[in-house]
This record gives C-alpha cells, sequence and structure tokens, in this order.
C-alpha cells in the first residue's frame, strides 16, 4: 500500500522542527530515520497531514561522556550505537539492543530518537534505556526539560511528549562492568519481538525492562522486589508477567508471551550476574 496524502517540510533548525509541530498539532509528525513511521503510514494506520523531517538538523548526531552518564543525541543512528566503542565500554546492553534492530538498511537508517518517540511496545531500544533508568531530554516551546524514562512511554504509541516538544538527547549512566543481557525472541532476525527482557544489575539491585507484553515498554517490578527482598532468580523470574497486559495476535497468544516473559527473564538475570 501507499501513504494518504502528506505535506511534508524540511527542517532547517531544532526551532523550526518544534515551531511547525505546535503550528500543526496533531497533524504533524516528526520524520527522522522513518523507519518506524513509514511502515505504519504505508499501512494507514497513520495518516498524519504534513511530516517534518528533522534528519538533517545538525548537532543532534553523537555520543559522549558527560560526568556520570552517556549523552546520545537523538539523530545517532542504531548502527552507529552498534559500533561505538563508548557505548560498547559503558553502555554495551544499548549497542547490543541497537545491532538487534531490523536488518542493516533498518539500522543504518534508524534513528535512537525516532525509535523512542515512536513508542511501539514492541521496539528493542526503550527496554534497555529504561533497564538502565535512563533520562530523556526533551525540547520544545516551553523551553527543555528531562523526562525519566519510566515517565516517558504513557501509552500504546504515545509518549510523554507535549505540543511541539522534540526528544533532542537521551542519557543512560555510564557502568563500565556492570552485569546486562538483552534477550530477544522472534521468528527472523529482522522480525519485532514477540517478547523482549532488557536487565541490568549494578550496586546489587536488579532492573528489569520487558518488551511486547503490554501497551507500553514497561519494568517488571514484581520480579525486581522479589530480588530485592533476597528471591533466587529462578524464582523471581516466575513473576515476570505479574501486572502485565500482553496482547494475543497472530505471532503468539497472551498466554504464549507470559510464558516467554519467565523464560527470558530467567535468562536474562543469569547472565547479568543477579543473586
Amino acid at each position: 500500500m501507499i501513504p494518504a496524502p502528506f505535506d511534508y517540510v524540511r527542517a532547517e533548525s531544532l526551532e523550526h522542527a518544534w515551531r511547525t509541530l505546535a503550528d500543526r498539532g496533531e497533524d504533524a509528525k516528526l520524520l527522522a530515520g522513518g523507519q518506524s513511521l513509514l511502515p505504519l503510514m504505508k499501512l494507514r494506520l497513520a495518516r498524519p497531514a504534513v511530516l517534518v523531517d528533522v534528519g538533517r538538523v545538525e548537532g543532534l548526531s553523537y555520543v559522549r561522556k558527560d560526568g556520570d552518564e552517556i549523552a546520545i543525541g537523538a539523530l545517532t543512528r542504531h548502527r552507529d550505537l552498534e559500533v561505538d566503542p563508548l557505548v560498547a565500554a559503558e553502555a554495551p546492553i544499548v549497542g547490543r539492543a541497537a545491532s538487534l534492530v531490523g536488518d542493516p538498511q533498518v539500522r543504518h537508517r534508524g534513528t535512537i530518537g525516532g525509535s523512542l518517540s515512536h513508542g511501539d511496545p514492541a521496539s528493542d531500544l526503550p527496554a534497555a534505556v529504561l533497564a538502565l533508568d535512563g533520562t530523556l531530554v526533551v525540547t520544545g516551546p516551553g523551553g527543555t526539560r528531562q523526562v525519566a524514562a519510566t515517565d516517558f512511554f504513557t501509552g500504546f504509541l504515545q509518549t510523554a511528549l507535549g505540543p511541539g516538544e522534540v526528544l533532542t538527547e537521551v542519557r543512560v549512566p555510564a557502568a563500565p562492568g556492570g552485569g546486562w543481557s538483552y534477550q530477544k525472541f522472534n521468528r527472523r532476525a529482522q522480525d519485532w519481538a514477540i517478547v523482549g527482557c532488557a536487565a541490568t544489575v549494578s550496586g546489587g539491585r536488579a532492573r528489569i525492562a520487558l518488551v511486547n507484553m503490554g501497551p507500553t515498554t514497561l519494568r517488571a517490578r514484581a520480579v525486581e522486589e522479589a530480588l530485592a527482598s533476597g528471591s533466587p532468580v529462578a524464582e523471581a523470574a516466575l513473576l515476570a508477567a505479574e501486572g502485565t497486559e500482553p496482547p494475543s495476535d497472530v505471532a503468539a497468544s497472551a498466554a504464549y508471551r507470559a510464558h516467554l516473559a519467565r523464560v527470558l527473564v530467567r535468562r536474562a538475570l543469569e547472565e547479568a550476574g543477579a543473586r
């Protein structure tokens, strides 16, 4: 299929982008790499009246150390995260998740900001950022603000981005030597995850994020609390589906997804070195 008709605006600057978004309201959508939005437009599941292309806005593609955090520009492409030495050394789960996004063509075009802003619960990178307790930097007509990853995903394909706001940077704690694992179950390498799990272990605390187990990417709070209270990994992992709303579709039933969540959480925690 082909998308419904739309207008196209190439943003000359970040300010140009958010002003256009503010002027056009809900009729406008940002376009970065296009690997999340365009498939929905082709299926006519998304019908924006105008696309605001920020793909050539300068200064939003970078990875750098900033104190005890890694700062990642929103236009940094998946492939760049996959091979970046700083990411590999101090936030390796981000690089691993990026390496599993789609196929090479998608990874060379898609951006971390586009993936997070799209808010798809089946996406890989939101789970990695959530398991790291990351922070998202948002800029718009009201200035710049920071949103915790735990507060950013508000519903299916919905985020905390307000009218005219643009995600400009992703910040995650630098954790060299920390335990981590990203587990993904899918039928083909380029498919969305049927279920996925991102786990990090640092300072004796485990953080677990689940992929495709509800309308948003979410934390496996019941597992985290069980581990914090001293439960063994295998026992805690049995709680992985608590508080989730896994969908039933042509790929898997809700019951099968719940089973996968328990299996993948256990594997992820064991690989991350949780005790």
